[in-house]
Parts: structure tokens; sequence; C-alpha cells
């Protein structure tokens, strides 16, 4: 019994001292940690040595390797680190810190001489080499740091690349040709790391305002693709970068040559006129669709390819400025040959929305336009989606020639069947629009307000500018005169009533001079004179925003307007760009920003073809 107790005794002596040695092991610890922070190396040291002495482990080596280094205690970090090689002959990071105390030093001939032993010793190990180079980064030597995975490289032979570890380094040191030049070695190496490079890259470009990265990487891909015409990866590399930079007239040139080699069915360009169609343009969508269209009438695509053709058609044209009656009627000819070789059925309810609104917001052919409407929404097996997209169709035309209440009637029986999605959302907007017109301000502000959270960015934005309009610009004695006569201009002109919407805007310059409403008047005012194509005067108008109220929330939308028509009407070249110019530097956060910045850069001459 007693030897039982003694046995007892004894293990909690031994287990007292254990735990004793660890606190004070703890203690010395962050006092050493402390000493380090308070730059008092000398003491922190001294604690490092003899925590490395009881424990030789790496972060009380490096630790107190630092602190020598910091005291320029050279000799005695030599010491401890030929220990250290000594015990560890395999790990060749200790040959990297040797040369970083010579380079400390200024010793460069010795430090050079253990940098490149390093290097030499390397064994055909994968983890070794990787190892190496992050001892070379960690003591800032990116040089012997793409030495080593080079010399691994060839070591390894086939067997694993370092290029995405090179492209990195590349990258730090802001050497992009070279980094390029690392992913595009890659994917000769292997075409299956395609996906992870556009990964990469995909961030690398985000912070790319100038596009000065992407005109380096184009470049290389098109070196590329001359030197190795037999490699498609390189034509996809560049058809996805060209997306990237919506650059889609040379995207448009891959994505043929792509489908030519693989002898596709023209679904690249199908996406592509998609992608060129949401960026408007229309020129390359056009083409897109009608290279399917000569494939023929087997085509998958050959029906769809038609419909969208019709659809850039119509965008492009009522866009523009400039539009004659004869295209607009050229155009409707369009939608009725085809209507007649398809018929009208579920397949082709989109071209039957679009040709009644062409009818009736351009041709003055409304009876017509309501009667394919109503066609369409009885068609059975129709998408419910594309029934009520011509609902909503209907109510606007419904709106525009008078009828309100059957209007509104139409957007919220929408809205009800789409409460929680974008179409929903935008019959709600339209609804709201409707009040608005109508001078029921409150109502129609209730309604945009629960709009600002909508999905859609579109119609978030639309919801908050037109609230915004109401909140602003009602008087402070709750008189919303002038309101009510700017949002009457604005019903007569959705109705295509201009020269009345004209004279009710001039009632308000007159009545309310020097109303907060100035600029709204004179900006309502420049988009109807560009409707009719009268550019000058709609260029005087914007002119007086920009000068007048360049403090407003109108004058980044005017200064964009006035350099889109000196560039597409005036043909003013050197204005333009002085005026994109001015939208980069007094309006950084525009929504205008990107796309002013992207025709800078094109009528300068940038980017790379």
């Amino acid at each position: 019994m007693n030897k039982i107790f003694k046995n007892i005794i004894l293990v909690l002596f031994i287990f007292s001292t254990i735990s004793n040695v660890f606190a004070q092991i703890n203690v010395d610890e962050q006092l050493a940690a402390q000493f380090f922070h308070d730059k008092k190396f000398d003491k922190a040291a001294n604690l490092y040595e003899k925590l490395f002495n009881k424990n030789p482990n790496t972060f009380y080596y490096s630790n107190y390797l630092d602190c020598l280094i910091k005291l320029k205690n050279f000799k005695k970090a030599e010491k401890l680190i030929k220990k250290q090689i000594k015990n560890h002959t395999y790990e060749l990071r200790y040959l990297v810190d040797m040369g970083y105390v010579y380079t400390c030093a200024n010793d460069i001939a010795k430090a050079k001489k253990q940098f490149t032993k390093a290097i030499k010793e390397l064994k055909t190990n994968q983890q070794q080499i990787i190892d190496l180079a992050n001892a070379f980064l960690l003591r800032n030597q990116t040089d012997y740091a793409i030495k080593t995975y080079k010399k691994g490289e060839l070591l390894l032979q086939t067997l694993y690349p370092f290029n995405l570890k090179l492209a990195d380094i590349y990258e730090d040191r802001q050497d992009y040709h070279n980094m390029t030049v690392q992913y595009l070695n890659l994917l000769k190496f292997n075409p299956n790391y395609q996906e992870e490079v556009q990964n990469k890259l995909q961030i690398f470009l985000a912070k790319d305002p100038d596009n000065k990265k992407s005109d380096i990487l184009k470049k290389s891909l098109l070196k590329q693709i001359q030197k190795n015409p037999n490699n498609t990866y390189f034509s996809e590399m560049l058809l996805w970068l060209s997306v990237q930079q919506h650059d889609f007239e040379t995207a448009f040139i891959q994505a043929i040559s792509l489908d030519k080699r693989f002898k596709e069915n023209g679904a690249r360009l199908f996406n592509l006129a998609k992608l060129c169609t949401s960026n408007k343009d229309y020129d390359i969508a056009a083409k897109s669709y009608e290279y399917i269209i000569k494939k023929g009438v087997n085509n998958y695509y050959y029906l769809d390819s038609k419909i969208e053709l019709l659809n850039v058609k119509y965008l492009k044209i009522t866009g523009s400025f400039n539009y004659t009656k004869e295209e607009l009627v050229s155009l409707e000819n369009d939608y009725i040959s085809i209507l007649n070789e398809f018929g009208i059925r579920a397949e082709t309810i989109i071209l039957i929305k679009n040709l009644a609104h062409l009818q009736a917001f351009y041709l003055d052919k409304i009876e017509y336009a309501k009667k394919m409407l109503n066609k369409a929404i009885a068609i059975k097996y129709a998408s419910k989606k594309l029934q009520a997209e011509c609902k909503t169709e209907l109510a606007d035309i419904l709106l525009m020639s008078g009828d309100v209440w059957e209007a509104t009637l139409l957007y919220s029986q929408v809205e009800k069947t789409f409460k929680n999605e974008p179409l929903g959302h935008l019959a709600k907007f339209k609804n709201a629009k409707l009040f608005y017109y109508i001078g029921e301000f409150k109502w129609a502000k209730a309604q945009l307000d629960v709009l600002k959270a909508a999905t859609s960015k579109l119609i978030a934005n639309d919801a908050m500018d037109l609230s915004l309009l109401i909140s602003d610009n009602i008087d402070e004695d709750s008189s919303t005169t002038a309101l009510s006569i700017y949002s009457r201009a604005d019903l007569l002109s959705f109705q295509n009533k201009d020269s009345l919407a004209l004279l009710t805007l001039d009632s308000i310059t007159v009545l309310f001079s020097g109303h907060q409403l100035s600029d709204e008047v004179l900006y309502k005012k420049a988009q109807i004179k560009l409707k009719h194509g009268l550019y000058m005067q709609a260029d005087t108008l914007l002119q007086q925003i920009v000068d007048l109220y360049y403090y407003d929330i109108l004058a980044d939308d005017a200064l964009f307007k006035l350099a889109e028509l000196n560039e597409k009407q005036f043909h003013n070249k050197t204005k333009a760009m002085l005026l994109y110019q001015d939208i980069l530097v007094k309006f950084q956060d525009s929504l205008y920003a990107v796309e002013a910045r992207k025709r800078l850069r094109k009528l300068r001459g940038d980017l790379v073809n």
C-alpha cells in the first residue's frame, strides 16, 4: 500500500513539474513576443534562444534568427543556421536563410553562392521545389524564386507545371507580359487548365480601367494563334477575352473560325449575338444571326435566329435618332413575311408582340396592333410568361390610346400572376407610372418605393428615379401643380403627341420660372427633339443642363447624350472625346462611366485589332 502511495506521489510530482515547465515556457514565449513587438531585440533574443534550446521548433528558430539579424549579430545567426543545415539536410530553406544573413551583412557574393547552392541541390520533388520558392519569396528574392520554379520544371518534366505559381510572381512584380506567357504556356501544357486560367484572368482583368492588361493578353493570344493555328484553345481564349472587353467584332471573327473548324451548329454565334444585343452592338448581333440563318432551315437555331434578327433590326432602327418611315414599313413587312411563313403559334408569339409595338407606337396602326396581341394572348400552349408580356404590351397601347382603366387592369393582372418575378415588377412599375401620369402621386410613390428593392437593377433604378422626381417636386405647401403639368407632358410624349407635350412643358417655364423641375423640363424637351431628329436644338437644350444644372441628377445624362450626339450625328470626334472624358472626371460614379470609357478608348484608337 505504501509502495502504491509513493508511486502516486511520484506521478503527481512529475506532472506538477511538467506543468510548471510548460507554464514557464508559455510565460517566456509571451514575454519574448512583447519584447520583439517593442523592438527590444536583445531581450527577445535571449528568451528565444532559451526557448529554442529547450524546443528547437521552426517558430522559435525564425523569431530567434530575426532578432539576431535585427541586432546585426551575423556571426551568431550564421552559427544558428549552420546547425539547422546540419540537422535538416533536405530542407533547402536554411540555405536561403544563410544567403539572407549574408545579404543583410552586405556580403553579396556569399549570399549569391548560398542561393545558387540551394537551387543546385534541388531534387525531383514537387513539394521541395515549392518550399524553396516560398523561402525565396519570404526573403524577397523573387528572381531566385523564378529560377527555382524553372529548375523544377526541368526536373519534373511533364509531371507538374509551375506556370500558375510563376504567373502569380510576375503579377506581383507587375510584369504582365511574362505573367501572360506563363498562363498561355500552361494551356500548351494541358488545355484542360483553360477554365482555371480564365478564372484567374477574370480576377486579374477586373482591375484594368485602361485595358492595358487586356491589350497585353490580346497581343499575346494573337501571336500564339499565328504560331499555332491548329491549337483551338488560343482562339477560344481570344473569344473569351474579346467578350470580356466587349470587343464583339473580334469575338465574332473567332466564333466564326471555331464554328467552321469544329463544324458546329452555330451555338457560339447565337450566344454571342444575344450578348451583343444586350450591349447594343446590333451590327455584330445581326451578322451572327445571318450567319446561322445561312446554315438552312434544318439548323436548330434557324427560327430563333430569324426572330432575333428582326428584333435586332427593330432595336437598331428605333434606338437611333434618324430612322425613316420607309425603314419602319420595311421592318413591318419583314415581320409579316415571317409570320406568314411560320404562322401564328406559340413559337412566333414574340414576333407578334414586337410587330404590335412597331405598329402602335411607330406606324399609327393601333387597332391592328390590339387585334394581333389579343390573338397572341389566346394562343393555346403558349408560355404564360410570353402571354403576360403580350398583356403588358397591350396595356401600354391602351394607355397610349387613352384607355387608362383597361390598361391598369391588365398591368394589375400581370403583377398578380408574376408577383415576385421581374415581369411582375415591370408591370407594377408601369402601373405606378400610369398613376403618376394622371396625377395620383401619393399612390404612385408608394408603389415605386416598394419597387426600390426589386431584383431587377434596372427596374429598381427607374423606380427610384421616378420616386425622387415626385418627392423632390411637391412644393412646401404640398402643391403639385407644376408636377401635374410635367406628368401630363410626360404622358403626351408617351402617346406620341409631341407638339402638345412641348407646349405643356413651355407652360411650366412660363408659370413656374426657376422651379426645380427646370432641368427635367429641358431634358424632356431634348428627348422629344432627338426623337424627331432635331439634333442642334437637342444639343442646345442638353448644353443648358450641363451649364446651369451641373450639380443636379440629370447632369451626367445630359453630358453623355451630348457626347453621343457629337460622336454619331455631328461626327465631331475631338469634342466627343472631351465630353466622354468629362464624364470620367466629373462623374466617376455615373452609370455611364463604363460606356464612356469604352467609347473614349475606341475614338482614341486604343483597342487592339
